[in-house]
C-alpha cells in the first residue's frame, strides 16, 4: 500500500463516516511457506541432535521450512499466505492496488489495506469486528484499536473529520540537523531572480566550492522528501528544486535547505484535514511553469488531486523534455496528470489494456 492509496482511504473514511482500526501481525514473515529449498548455517544457541553432536557445526546446515526475516523472498511469501487466506474469506483483491482487499455484505463493507505486517481496516463497524475476529483466529495479532499512527503518519480523529500530520517526525528532523531552535520563516524558499546569473538556485559554477561529505546534504534531502511526499505538499517544489543538486551542492544550495527547515520550524503542526460528510468527488488541477529551470531549458510539471477539498495526490517535478512553448509545457503537465488519475487494468486474457478511472473503479468495488 502506497501513501496515495492510504490518503484516499482516509478521505473515504472521513467523507462516509467510517471506522478505522489498525492491527499488527506478530512475526508475520514466519507464516510464509517457502517455495524453494533454502539451507542456512546452524545459528548459535541451536541444540544439535544427539547423532550430530560429534560433528562440527561448520559442516552442518539446516533446511528452512518457513520464511525468515532477512530472506529476499520473505515479503512475497507472507503476502501470498495472507492473500490466500483473505480470498478464501470472500475478499476481493483490488486490481489497481494488490495490497487492498475489499469485502461487501448486505449490511456494509470492509477494506483491509496491508503494509507488510500492518493491517488497516476501514469500513462499517460490524464488518470490521468480523474481520478482526477471523484474523485473530488465523494469525497472532495485536489489536491496536483506532488507527492513530501508521507509515510514520499521525492520525487524529475529531468529530468533524480526520487530521493527518507528521509533527513528531518534523521535530526529529529539525533536531537532527540542529535547526530546532532556528528562527521561523513564512515561506519555504526565497524569491528567485529573473536574472539567470543571480538565481540562488543556479548550478555549481567553476569558481565555487562543492560541499564535502561533512555536510549532510543528501540526508537532509531524504528527510524533506519524505515530508513532501506524505503530508506537506507546500514544500514539494522547493525540495524537488534542491534535490537536483545532490551530486554537487554548494553553500547556496545548503542555505536553501536551511530555509526550508526554518519554514518547517514555524509550521510544525500543519497537515491534511479530511472533513466528515464531505462530497467524495475527485477534482484535479494541473499546471506548468514554463522554463522554471532556465539553466537546462526545462519546465516544471505540477498537479494536485483533491477529494472533499483536501489533497490526496500531488507532484512537482522538472519535465524530462524540453518544451518549445508554454502550450507545449502545459500539454506535458496535463499528460502527467491524466496518467495519475487513470490506471491500466488488464482484462482476463492479459492481452489488452483497459483504462479506468480511480473513481470508476472505487464505485464498482465499494
Amino acid at each position: 500500500m502506497d501513501a496515495i492509496t492510504f490518503r484516499f482511504l482516509m478521505s473515504l473514511a472521513a467523507s462516509q463516516n467510517l471506522e478505522m482500526y489498525l492491527m499488527d501481525v506478530v512475526t508475520a514473515y514466519l507464516y510464509g511457506s517457502l517455495e524453494n529449498e533454502i539451507y542456512m548455517k546452524i545459528p548459535e544457541g541451536l541444540k544439535m541432535p544427539e547423532d550430530l553432536k560429534s560433528k562440527a557445526k561448520e559442516i552442518c546446515s539446516v533446511r528452512l521450512q518457513r520464511s525468515l526475516y532477512g530472506l529476499k523472498q520473505s515479503g512475497r511469501m507472507w503476502y501470498n499466505r495472507l492473500s490466500e487466506y483473505l480470498l478464501s474469506k470472500d475478499y476481493v483483491n483490488n486490481a489497481i492496488c494488490p495490497c487492498v482487499f475489499i469485502k461487501k455484505s448486505s449490511s456494509g463493507f470492509v477494506i483491509i489495506a496491508v503494509y507488510v505486517d500492518d493491517l488497516n481496516m476501514i469500513g462499517t463497524q460490524k464488518e470490521i469486528d468480523d474481520a478482526r475476529t477471523h484474523m485473530k483466529e488465523e494469525f497472532e495479532m495485536k489489536d491496536l484499536g483506532k488507527t492513530k499512527f501508521c507509515l510514520g503518519l499521525q492520525i487524529e480523529h475529531f468529530q468533524d473529520g480526520i487530521f493527518v500530520h507528521q509533527s513528531n517526525y518534523t521535530k526529529r528532523v529539525l533536531k537532527r540537523f540542529y535547526m530546532d531552535k532556528a528562527t521561523p520563516l513564512s515561506t519555504p524558499m526565497v524569491n528567485r531572480s529573473l536574472d539567470v546569473e543571480k538565481d540562488p538556485f543556479r548550478p555549481c559554477e567553476d569558481n565555487e566550492e562543492v560541499l564535502g561529505p561533512e555536510v549532510p546534504y543528501m540526508s537532509a534531502i531524504g528527510g524533506l522528501m519524505y515530508l513532501a511526499n506524505c503530508t506537506r505538499p507546500d514544500i514539494a517544489f522547493a525540495t524537488n528544486l534542491l534535490a537536483r543538486y545532490s551530486s554537487s551542492p554548494t553553500r547556496r544550495h545548503w542555505n536553501g535547505i536551511k530555509h526550508i527547515f526554518r519554514y518547517l520550524q514555524g509550521s510544525i503542526d500543519l497537515g491534511l484535514f479530511y472533513p466528515k460528510n464531505s462530497k467524495c468527488v475527485l477534482v484535479g488541477f494541473a499546471d506548468a511553469g514554463y522554463l522554471s529551470d532556465p539553466h537546462k531549458a526545462r519546465s516544471q510539471t505540477g498537479y494536485v488531486f483533491t477529494i472533499g477539498g483536501t489533497a490526496v495526490s500531488w507532484r512537482s517535478q522538472k519535465q524530462t523534455l524540453v518544451a518549445t512553448s508554454s502550450n507545449y509545457a502545459e500539454t506535458i503537465a496535463l499528460h502527467e496528470a491524466c496518467r495519475e488519475c487513470v490506471a491500466p487494468v488488464y482484462d482476463s486474457s492479459h492481452t489488452r489494456i483497459k483504462w479506468n478511472s480511480y473513481r470508476e473503479r472505487a464505485n464498482k468495488n465499494i
